[in-house]
C-alpha cells in the first residue's frame, strides 16, 4: 500500500503570495498518493453569474505583514485542543472541525481507535466538520469589507476553509502556506504555553522518541485520509 503523505503546499511549491481558485482536488494523485490544493489562473472566478475573488496562499513573512500592516483578521481554525495549546494573539476561533461526540456504533468504533492510536499519540481530538462553521464566519465578518488570513497547523484545513468560504462570496480570503508549523518563535505575539509550531504537538509523541513520532506520523495520516475521503476510506478498508 503506498504511503500516504499529507501535503498542504499548492501544486505550485515553492511560490510565495500565489493565489487560486476552484474546487479542491478531490481525489489523491496517484503517483505522490498527496492531498493538494489545485491552482487555477483565472483572476477572476465566475460562479452562476456571481464574480468572487480568489483565495491566496502566503508564506509567513507575508502573513507577518498582512495583518500588521494591511489589517487582517486572524481567523485561527484549528480544534479547540490546538487553540487552546497556543494561538497568535488577538485571532479569532471559529473550528473547522469540532469534537464529535455522537453515539451510533460507527462512529463509537472509529473514536476508540482513534483515542487508542492517533488520539494517543499525538494527543488529535476526535472530531467532525463544524457543520456551522460557514454560518458563524458569515455571522462574525462581512463578505464584502473583511480581509481573513486562515490559519491551521499544516495548512491543509486553512486551504479546504479558504475555498469553502471564497464560494459563499468572501472577496479576500488568504491562508498561510504550510500553516503554523513553519512559523518560527517570536515572528507572531502567541497566547498559550507552546510556541505556534509545536502546538499540534500532544500525547506520547511529546515524551518519546523518533519510533513514537514515526508510527504517529502515519496514523495522523491515515486519521486525515478518513476526515476527507471517509467514501475511498470505507473502499478501502472497511468494505467487505
Amino acid at each position: 500500500m503506498a504511503t500516504f503523505q499529507a501535503c498542504c503546499q499548492p501544486t505550485t511549491a515553492g511560490a510565495r503570495g500565489g493565489k487560486f481558485s476552484g474546487n479542491l482536488q478531490s481525489a489523491l494523485l496517484p503517483s505522490t498518493a498527496r492531498f493538494s490544493v489545485r491552482r487555477r489562473g483565472a483572476a477572476v472566478a465566475h460562479r452562476a453569474g456571481v464574480a468572487t475573488a480568489e483565495v491566496r496562499f502566503v508564506g509567513v513573512e507575508e502573513a507577518k505583514q498582512m495583518v500588521e500592516k494591511d489589517g487582517y483578521t486572524v481567523l485561527d481554525i484549528r480544534d479547540k485542543s490546538q487553540y487552546e495549546r497556543s494561538h497568535i494573539a488577538n485571532c479569532v476561533h471559529i473550528p473547522y472541525f469540532i469534537e464529535n461526540t455522537d453515539n451510533d456504533i460507527g462512529t463509537i468504533i472509529n473514536r476508540q481507535l482513534h483515542n487508542n492510536f492517533s488520539g494517543l499519540f499525538y494527543g488529535l481530538a476526535f472530531t467532525k466538520p463544524n457543520p456551522d462553521f460557514v454560518p458563524q464566519v458569515t455571522s462574525k465578518f462581512s463578505k464584502d469589507s473583511s480581509k481573513l488570513l486562515l490559519v491551521c497547523q499544516e495548512g491543509l484545513r486553512s486551504g479546504y476553509a479558504a475555498e469553502r468560504l471564497e464560494g459563499v462570496g468572501f472577496q479576500d480570503v488568504a491562508y498561510i502556506n504550510s500553516g503554523l508549523n513553519k512559523v518560527a518563535p517570536g515572528v507572531f505575539p502567541k497566547e498559550g504555553e507552546k510556541e505556534l509550531q509545536d502546538a499540534g504537538k500532544g500525547g506520547l509523541v511529546t515524551i518519546q522518541g523518533p519510533v513514537s513520532r514515526v508510527v504517529g506520523a502515519i496514523l495522523v495520516l491515515a486519521f486525515l485520509f478518513l476526515q476527507f475521503f471517509p467514501d475511498q476510506a470505507n473502499e478501502l478498508f472497511f468494505k467487505s
